[in-house]
């Protein structure tokens, strides 16, 4: 016991520095890239307020504690974000706020128990790094996707306002191009990185002030927040766990757990990796004390994880940024920022979900890389280490389809679980036919040797 609490605070004086030297060196890129993640939070957030599903109150001053707790123990940018299978489900059925805090308890719940027993890290071991990376690839493709459709559908070139337009969206998403291509590679972790999500967000806040002016909206003011304990009734267990709860379980694991760890190894590989079982137990902990208060479900994203390191963040000092500032407003004004947040333009949203995307798209590219790829080592036996990056032709291009097939049927179905399944099936059958092709082989070289009968 000792070793495990001086082994704890060892982590999180090492965390403390390395949080305090990043914000230190570059503040702008830090405080940026807490903000990556608002094009999939703000949506969601707002259209379950909208409906009385959650608390906005409680939801802002839950996850800015959990901002800042996940970012002084993982030392990371790990997001805090919803669940998004539970909350598409909501907002589609108009689910009550028992019903929603019965889902998110569930699913809570079960991730404990697979994180106690350890259960997630004997699956972990069994999940290839190419139906990982398939997962990653698929949610990104997802994310893009779903800004187009939402952009597509709410937008014209001048509407609904002339804040929010298909006009803002171009411009946007070509100052967002303009950005990338002026940057070196060198230059992403610097300070001199133009912090283009923290410019966003503040033209989108401008924007929204300006048009709830316009429209004589009730502005935010000063709410003291006044929490309730939920309690959901039998019925809401029953509809919550069976409408909403069950869908998100594979999301949730797949994702918020198995994704985001790999995620974090690709992208941060100078910071410790959280385990799969401490990721766990943080969702686990989340649910089981926000739910309770009507605050909504949430997990740690793979998608959040790329969106917010694509605009500037390197360590946990960017969601601390985070949690603080959520906490503030839910603090002092709670759910009169209700208003406001609808009036933010969607246009500018769906650009920084395309980029989130495009980031988490961007990590399939190492799959076959030596040093990159987590199963493929600098000692790996191949026929042409030189030609073929350390494992053979043949190799990458099962690993490959392996990976694409994870993705397409995942953003087909828009489903994990069929993504994940197709993946295992795909990765297992190419085992299985080389096992199959090694044993004749090996068949047809002792024929050969055999001593012919005279």
């Amino acid at each position: 016991m000792p070793s495990i609490i001086s082994s704890f605070i060892t982590r999180l004086r090492r965390n403390h520095a390395h949080n305090l030297t990043t914000f230190r060196q570059q503040p702008l890129s830090e405080i940026s890239g807490s903000l990556g993640d608002l094009g999939t939070f703000l949506p969601l957030l707002i259209a379950l307020t909208t409906n009385h599903a959650i608390s906005l109150s409680t939801t802002l001053i839950l996850t800015g504690i959990y901002n800042i707790a996940t970012g002084i123990f993982f030392g990371i940018p790990l997001p805090v974000q919803p669940m998004k299978a539970i909350a598409a489900v909501a907002i589609l059925k108009r689910m009550s706020a028992g019903e929603v805090a019965a889902a998110g308890l569930f699913v809570g719940s079960v991730i404990g128990f697979l994180s106690v027993t350890r259960l997630l890290s004997v699956v972990t071991r069994y999940v290839p790094v190419p139906v990982v990376k398939g997962i990653q690839v698929g949610a990104g493709l997802s994310l893009v996707v779903a800004a187009g459709t939402t952009a597509t559908a709410s937008l014209s070139w001048t509407g609904p306002t002339w804040a929010d337009n298909k006009i803002w969206l171009i411009v946007t998403f070509i100052a967002l191009l303009t950005i990338n291509i002026n940057i070196s590679p060198t230059q992403q972790s610097s300070s001199s990185r133009i912090p283009f999500a923290l410019l966003t967000t503040t033209l989108g806040i401008i924007f929204a002030l300006t048009l709830t002016l316009q429209t004589k909206n009730f502005l935010p003011h000063i709410t003291p927040w006044h929490p309730k304990l939920l309690l959901p009734t039998t019925p809401e267990w029953r509809i919550g766990i069976l409408t909403a709860g069950i869908g998100q379980l594979p999301l949730t694991t797949l994702n918020s757990i198995i994704a985001v760890t790999h995620l974090s190894a690709d992208l941060l590989p100078h910071i410790s990796t959280p385990s799969v079982t401490s990721i766990g137990l943080s969702i686990t902990a989340m649910n089981l004390i926000s739910c309770f208060f009507s605050g909504m479900p949430v997990c740690h994203g793979s998608g959040g994880l790329a969106a917010q390191y694509k605009f500037g963040a390197r360590s946990g000092a960017s969601i601390i940024f985070l949690g603080v500032l959520k906490l503030i407003l839910g603090l002092v004004f709670g759910n009169s920022l209700t208003a406001l947040l609808q009036k933010f333009p969607s246009a500018l949203l769906s650009v920084l979900v395309i980029a989130a995307g495009l980031e988490l798209v961007s990590v399939g590219e190492s799959l076959n890389t030596v040093g990159q790829a987590r199963d493929l080592k600098e000692t790996t036996t191949t026929d042409t280490p030189s030609s073929t990056g350390g494992i053979t032709q043949q190799e990458r291009k099962e690993r490959w389809t392996t990976m694409m097939v994870t993705a397409g049927l995942l953003l087909a179905f828009k489903n994990d679980a069929v993504g994940f399944l197709a993946g295992m099936a795909c990765h297992y059958s190419f085992v299985v036919g080389r096992r199959s092709g090694n044993s004749e082989s090996e068949g047809e070289n002792e024929h050969e040797r055999r001593p012919l009968l005279s």
